[in-house]
């Protein structure tokens, strides 16, 4: 095993994490079908209403797919270039794991003031590993 792939765990802990949204997201739609609060015609135009939590675990799945992309990138970029450094390892973990934060949070009491800070850690996160796979690239 190469050493540096190491670095490329983290996308399998988002990956899960998705995984597990869109499971979450199908069981609600397919038992508010069921349950009739809700016509299976509404999911083919998303025209009319659906109950407010269906509505946050699909933002959130949505979520899911707009800052974490860049993750994906810097990730892959870092092994590709060789700088899978114990750092980056664990910044990558770090954002991770406070993606799994800002889920249960928005996923459970939806408390904005914890979700955002949450936010903001994973972003933050996000931009010193960009900022130090740069720094890494222009000066080895």
């Amino acid at each position: 095993m190469q050493s540096g792939s190491i670095i490329l765990y983290p996308l399998f802990a988002m990956m899960l994490l998705v995984l597990l949204v869109v499971v979450l997201l199908g069981v609600l739609r397919f038992r508010t079908v069921k349950s009739k609060a809700v016509s299976i015609k509404f999911y083919r135009s998303y025209t009319g209403d659906e109950p407010e939590y269906n509505k946050v675990v699909s933002r959130h799945y949505s979520n899911l797919f707009e800052m974490p992309v860049l993750f994906y990138l810097v990730v892959v970029l870092i092994y590709v270039t060789g700088q899978a450094t114990f750092w980056m390892v664990e910044l990558a973990w770090a954002y991770v794991a406070c993606r799994y934060v800002h889920s249960f949070i928005h996923l459970t009491g939806n408390n904005v003031k914890l979700r955002f800070s949450a936010f903001l850690i994973s972003v933050t996160i996000l931009v010193t590993m960009w900022i130090s796979l740069l720094v890494r690239l222009l000066t080895f």
